[in-house]
């Protein structure tokens, strides 16, 4: 049998079909249709699994399940509490989306599902405590603690990203001020790096967007700051630092093995691990047993695609154990 394995974004949506094992068989992916609304990303999603499946040439009846990771809150049973990035409030995903493909749903948190991702295939296996850190359009958090995902008693735990960290110049997209979404997600990059532009536009980022802002990306920062522009590394060196505040507060909290960061901004990790593990030092309540492992994530942009498809697996067996399938060659 076969899953479906969904990473739903606020940006983008990866769809792909995951083997027993794990492994992606085939994947694809678009832009995030934000503006059509629910139906539309729907409409969207449904497309793109008919893709896969006619390419690869599988039936329906070999599907066991979908997995899809949200960038909100969820029950259990696949009703989204509300997901900002979206603009979704209150909408039944699992049931649409069944009665779209007539295929068991099962919804998560992304970042939890990318942290099921880590887990079985990735930098986290074999580890006992794990927290994964994504860092793209916004901030999740997934947990695995004990080798049991953890998401709370209503399943709206983790939520790594509304952490409230400190104040800023606007408001986060969820409706609170602070949170540490709006300080280290590529979104905030952007934000704070035209705010300096805006009062200085003697940089090479500046050049880089020929004088456009709405040409930034997160991407141009970090190849700026590799070159040592003073605006770029301006704007790292704030994301490091509150970064590492987010860290050590989650650190001295579960006190977890390692923590793995993931997302499109981590895969600009060279320029800025080193020092934010440096950073966390400096928060962390015990210093002297600074032994909680941060790593940068293995599995990149297939994370959340594996995640879901195993998380899906996960909830169709009969073995509630995830650690049975940690055990994945």
């Amino acid at each position: 049998m076969y899953y479906i394995g969904i990473d739903l974004g606020g940006t983008s949506i990866k769809v792909g079909i995951v083997s027993e094992e794990g492994e992606i068989l085939i994947k694809t992916s678009s832009a995030t249709p934000v503006k059509k609304g629910f139906e539309g990303v729907l409409v969207r999603i449904k497309e793109l699994i008919d893709e896969v499946m006619i390419e690869k040439k599988i039936d329906k009846k070999n599907i066991a399940a979908v997995g899809i990771g949200i960038p909100g809150a969820c029950s259990q049973e696949g009703f989204v509490y509300f997901a900002s990035n979206l603009f979704w409030k209150k909408v039944p995903l699992a049931e649409r989306l069944h009665e779209m493909t007539g295929l068991k749903v099962y919804v998560e948190n992304d970042a939890t599902v990318a942290a099921v991702g880590e887990y079985i295939k990735g930098v986290t296996k074999g580890k006992k405590n794990a927290i994964f850190l994504t860092l793209g359009t916004g901030v999740g958090g997934g947990f695995i603690i004990n080798n049991k995902i953890y998401s709370g008693s209503h399943g709206i735990g983790a939520e790594v990203g509304h952490m409230v960290i400190g104040k800023n110049f606007y408001d986060c997209t969820c409706g609170n001020h602070g949170c540490l979404e709006t300080f280290v997600s590529a979104t905030a990059l952007i934000k704070y790096c035209k705010k300096l532009l805006e009062e200085n536009k003697e940089s090479l980022v500046f050049h880089r967007v020929d004088g456009n802002l709405d040409n930034l990306t997160a991407k141009i920062i970090f190849d700026c700051a590799r070159k040592g522009d003073s605006t770029a590394l301006k704007v790292i060196d704030r994301m490091t630092h509150y970064l590492a505040i987010g860290l050590a507060n989650l650190i001295n909290l579960f006190d977890p093995e390692v923590i793995a960061i993931g997302g499109g901004v981590a895969e600009a990790g060279d320029v800025f691990i080193e020092k934010l593990r440096e950073e966390v030092k400096k928060y962390i309540y015990v210093k002297d047993m600074n032994v909680t492992e941060i790593v940068l994530a293995e599995l990149k942009n297939d994370a959340g695609i594996i995640g879901s498809g195993m998380y899906a697996k996960f909830n169709n067996s009969s073995s509630r154990e995830i650690q049975n399938y940690a055990k994945m060659k």
